[in-house]
């Protein structure tokens, strides 16, 4: 497989039937469904149609996508499309990016209780900026933020996380007024770590009081009340990590930033390099290093690499972007209007970031040949091949 057209697709077609036999029964329904999405994506399975140009008459064809959420090439127009509806909820101020993650510790029991612990760390990290952004002894105001859980690290390891993408300020308690934090900064982070870590185990407690945690292998043991209370003390006196990242520019920045984590899955195509029956090897950053250009190679085995990425797949209905405060669905457009009203600012429609990973050739483009309008000349259903006779080139429907 040549480094440019290896994707995980194909990884899983060459490699999944016999890493399925040989874990059957240990995979879930939803990592199957996955597997089978991302394979077929794109292929005459899923059916399309014939492009063909006006004037030049030059045509392609448009396999259908899977839509699946965890398919490389299925989130690029899913993020440009995200960014384009979340345009209008842009505000003229200063944008922060805040990081929340969870202790390896904790991750090891959220990778055995995905939604419970994920829903969690949800919960707290919004809590935990909502409360110390009302302090008045910090911003005192009311926030909002949307919330994007990544649940992995650079090589593919369980790194449960979310990213916060917060405005700068908030409105006054009584709804008069914009707060706006000082220039370059939002709020302590020492003290935000230190009430995600508090918020946290009390609902982790919470949890293991209701019996909504299962565990297993060495962990088993915790399932037990005095067991679980002596294991997770040391966690009250270690550091949390968070961070917030520099304010970046203005709407048409966030967006572009934005489009960066809301829709990207566990590794995207342009990483990988080379698989084969033995070996997949691809790109990863280390993080660990100081300098900036912390590129390295990575080489697993084809069957450790396919079960590294099925751990990230979420389970069935879970939300893995979310709103709150402001910015909850329910008053997002009434308090959008009220603090543009209150800035003094112009609803302005932005540009559709640029930069995704995917740019499918549909019908709004033109002829790649020529610039003259295409035209569908033919559909053609799942399992089905095109009648129509076209080059092999294949993109999006």
């Amino acid at each position: 497989m040549s480094r440019q057209k290896l994707e995980i697709a194909d990884i899983f077609r060459a490699h999944g039937p016999a890493w399925r036999r040989a874990n059957a029964g240990h995979v879930s329904l939803n990592q199957l469904k996955v597997m089978s999405a991302i394979e077929s994506c794109r292929t005459e399975a899923l059916g399309g149609h014939v492009a063909a140009c006006a004037k030049c008459g030059h045509q392609h064809i448009a396999y259908n996508s899977c839509k699946n959420r965890h398919c490389p090439k299925c989130q690029g127009p899913a993020a440009r499309d995200w960014m384009a509806a979340r345009a209008e909820d842009l505000l003229p101020v200063e944008y922060f990016h805040v990081v929340f993650t969870l202790p390896a510790e904790i991750a090891r029991i959220a990778y055995w209780n995905k939604k419970t612990v994920y829903d969690l760390l949800f919960r707290a990290s919004a809590e935990t900026l909502t409360t110390i952004a009302a302090d008045p002894r910090h911003l005192g105001a009311r926030i909002g933020m949307t919330s994007v859980l990544h649940t992995w690290g650079s090589a593919l390891t369980h790194h449960p996380h979310v990213h916060i993408i917060v405005p700068g300020g908030g409105l006054s308690p009584d709804g008069t007024q914009w707060i706006s934090c000082r220039p370059g900064f939002f709020l302590p982070v020492r003290i935000l770590s230190q009430l995600f870590r508090r918020l946290f185990l009390q609902g982790l407690m919470a949890l293991h009081r209701a019996r909504d945690l299962v565990f297993f292998g060495d962990l088993a043991g915790l399932a037990e009340d005095d067991v679980f209370t002596a294991w997770l003390a040391p966690l009250r006196r270690a550091e949390w990590v968070v961070y917030a990242k520099p304010p970046f520019g203005g709407p048409k920045a966030v967006l572009a930033y934005l489009s960066r984590y809301t829709h990207r899955v566990a590794i995207s195509n342009r990483r990988l390099i080379s698989a084969d029956a033995q070996t997949v090897t691809f790109r990863w950053k280390d993080y660990r290093l100081k300098r900036r250009n912390c590129q390295k190679v990575m080489r697993l085995a084809t069957g450790e690499f396919i079960r590294r990425f099925l751990i990230h797949v979420l389970p069935d209905g879970f939300h893995r972007i979310r709103h709150y405060g402001l910015l909850a669905s329910a008053g997002r457009k009434t308090n959008v209007a009220k603090i543009r009203a209150l800035l003094g600012a112009e609803t302005v429609k932005q540009d559709q970031p640029s930069g995704a990973e995917i740019v499918p050739l549909t019908l709004r483009e033109p002829c790649p040949d020529c610039g003259g309008p295409m035209r569908i000349v033919e559909i053609f259903q799942r399992g089905h091949k095109p009648r129509s006779r076209a080059p092999p080139r294949q993109e999006a429907a």
